[in-house]
């Protein structure tokens, strides 16, 4: 899979997957979950959890199946 260019969503995912999950999508996704339940969690999004969790399933699989690494692209 060539490399793409990040958008500004998928961008903030990535850093804050980085920044406040040690880069493990797993727990980010379980910190949103929770989130939604109404279980402790760990930040605030400004935006509707939903969509974000779609969106990290969707970036999760993409470094899965065609190794790519997100942090890498942050610079672009």
């Amino acid at each position: 899979m060539a490399p793409r260019k990040l958008t500004p969503d998928e961008k903030g995912l990535v850093l804050l997957r980085n920044e406040l999950y040690d880069g493990s999508w797993q727990a980010m996704l379980e910190d949103l979950h929770s989130r939604l339940e109404g279980k402790p969690y760990v930040f605030k999004l400004a935006r509707r959890i939903e969509e974000d969790i779609k969106l990290i399933e969707k970036l999760q699989k993409i470094e899965e199946d065609g190794s790519v690494n997100f942090t890498e692209m942050l610079g672009d």
